[in-house]
């Protein structure tokens, strides 16, 4: 099975610790994000594995390298020159994911508890184009589910920021979820993406051809999760691991 590692981000919410190296590569509980991360994967069944690169590209090469690169094959899609954001990252490595099967997302600064098989499972029964992992946790940013789990929009609650391809669409009725950072995505997808600029976030993305393709949601019970890509969660990140 497939899946793509996103690593390329400058981690600015890291700094100083990413003035000297990668988000990929901050050590949590004695390993770097990145080897936590194909780690799970690995364990689920992902055998093949793409990272995009951007930000000290150079150093998750060689600690990949070094690692014998997990004992899987793992590609690197690079954005030295440019960062694409999340949308763009998965359109540039649309060539990886060849074999017709659904393959997996993941950012590299999420810890999580979440069972990634279970979640592929669902997926697959779901007949949707992508599956977002998502929870109830509170943020500023949800993302807007009807009764059926398919996205229909997404909201800023600290700019009253809105947006739906649904006509004079109101917030209001609908399952408010956090994303996780965590999704699964037919390659059918790729069709949908040939317009789109070179730059794009993935979340727009869905947002815009959710009323065109079945973009649902999957919130596990007693799902559990960290963004270690801020300081104030690194201490909360290592208590994940005890």
């Amino acid at each position: 099975m497939k899946a793509m590692i996103f690593a390329a981000g400058l981690g600015t919410r890291l700094k100083p610790l990413t003035d000297t190296m990668p988000k990929a590569l901050v050590t949590i509980a004695g390993k770097p994000l990145l080897q936590h991360t194909i780690e799970k994967l690995k364990a689920a069944g992902f055998d093949e594995i793409i990272i995009n690169l951007h930000h000290f590209p150079d150093q998750i090469i060689d600690f990949v390298e070094t690692n014998n690169r997990f004992g899987i094959r793992i590609e690197f899609s690079d954005e030295r020159e440019k960062l694409l954001d999340t949308g763009g990252a998965v359109k540039k490595a649309s060539w990886f994911f060849d074999d017709g099967q659904p393959f997996l997302i993941h950012n590299v600064d999420i810890l999580s508890n979440i069972d990634l098989r279970e979640l592929l499972a669902h997926h697959r029964e779901s007949g949707s184009a992508a599956t977002l992992a998502c929870s109830a946790r509170q943020t500023s940013r949800y993302l807007l589910f009807d009764e059926s789990d398919h996205l229909k929009g997404w909201i800023n609650e600290k700019t009253s920021t809105v947006k739906s391809p649904i006509p004079d669409f109101n917030p209001s009725g609908y399952q408010k979820l956090a994303f996780s950072g965590i999704h699964v995505l037919q390659p059918s997808i790729f069709h949908h993406m040939k317009n789109m600029p070179e730059k794009f976030s993935i979340i727009d993305f869905y947002v815009e051809f959710g009323h065109k393709i079945t973009i649902t949601s999957y919130a596990p019970t007693h799902f559990q999760m960290v963004d270690a890509g801020k300081p104030e969660a690194l201490r909360e990140a290592e208590r994940f691991f005890t």
